[in-house]
Order: C-alpha cells, then structure tokens, then sequence
C-alpha cells in the first residue's frame, strides 16, 4: 500500500481523536502510519492522558486505537521540543511513543502519499 502521515497540533480530544481514527483505518488497509505530535499536541502522548479522553460519547475507544496502530506497525512520535517547551521528560509519555526532531519526521515522511494536520 503507501505511507500515510498525520500532524497532530492540539491535546484536545478534537485534535487527538481523528488521527488515531484515520491512522487506524489506514493500518488496517496495509499502510504504514506515522503519527507526529508537534509540542502542542505532545500533552495527550503523556501516561495517563488518553484515558481522560474515554468514554467520549459517540467514539471509538481511544486506547484501542492507540494499541490498534501499534500493533500494525505504526509509528507514533512526539516532538523533541516538547521536553523544554512543556517541561516534560522521557518517560512521561506512553510506552510506545518516541521522541524525533521535525527534521527526522520530514526524512520519515517525505515518500508519504497522504498528509493530513490536526490542530
């Protein structure tokens, strides 16, 4: 199949949710998924934070999808900036998670199909 990237700019359940929806539909189609949350977004990625986000009337459950993604070879990245400019670390964020720089997710992405933003 292709490569399919998502931009996630927010921590709200309005910008965290149709990533997660989109990406794993498009992993169980057979395309890889990368899921990229910049700084402003990286607060959902921390332990703890999706959970919130459950139970959303009307929506898949979240951590099902996160673990859906993960299990079909998606990649979910937060933004190295996030640690300074949100005072985070590490291991705050899901197991699963891993810190990039923008010019690593560009490499990653740059033979993507489609892009989509969320913010």
């Amino acid at each position: 199949m292709g490569k399919v990237a998502f931009v996630c700019n927010g921590s709200e359940g309005k910008c965290v949710f149709p990533p997660f929806i989109l990406g794993s539909s498009a992993a169980s189609l057979g395309d890889d998924v990368v899921i990229f949350f910049t700084p402003a977004g990286a607060g959902s990625m921390v332990k703890g934070e999706l959970e919130k986000m459950q139970g959303a009337k009307g929506l898949p459950d979240i951590i099902e999808l996160y673990e859906g993604i993960r299990q079909l070879g998606g990649k979910i990245y937060v933004c190295e900036l996030a640690l300074d400019a949100k005072d985070l670390k590490e291991s705050d964020f899901r197991e699963g998670v891993e810190l990039i720089g923008a010019t690593a997710f560009l490499k990653e992405t740059e033979n993507a199909n489609t892009t989509y933003s969320f913010g």
